[in-house]
């Protein structure tokens, strides 16, 4: 397969590397979410949402993002169940 629109604008072959990209700085996998892992996502919500479900997790005893998790999962859910 060839490869054309490099940086250099020459053609490469799959096998090639070309020569003004350079990897011998790189960390293997850094940027690697494991399976299961809390991640920290920033979002903006109206703020009768966020109030709501502080609220309801207050009420249940639980972080705010757990709330959030278990409901974004049962939407997930629900939207699977009815493609």
């Amino acid at each position: 397969m060839l490869i054309i629109g490099n940086m250099s604008d020459r053609p490469v072959e799959d096998d090639e590397m070309p020569a003004e990209i350079d990897f011998s700085t790189g960390v293997r996998g850094l940027h690697h979410i494991p399976p299961g892992a809390k991640v920290f996502l920033p979002t903006s919500i109206e703020q009768a949402v966020w109030e709501y479900f502080s609220r309801r997790a207050a009420e249940k005893g639980i972080g705010l993002p757990e709330l959030l998790t278990d409901v974004l999962k049962h939407g997930i859910e629900i939207n699977e169940a009815l493609k």
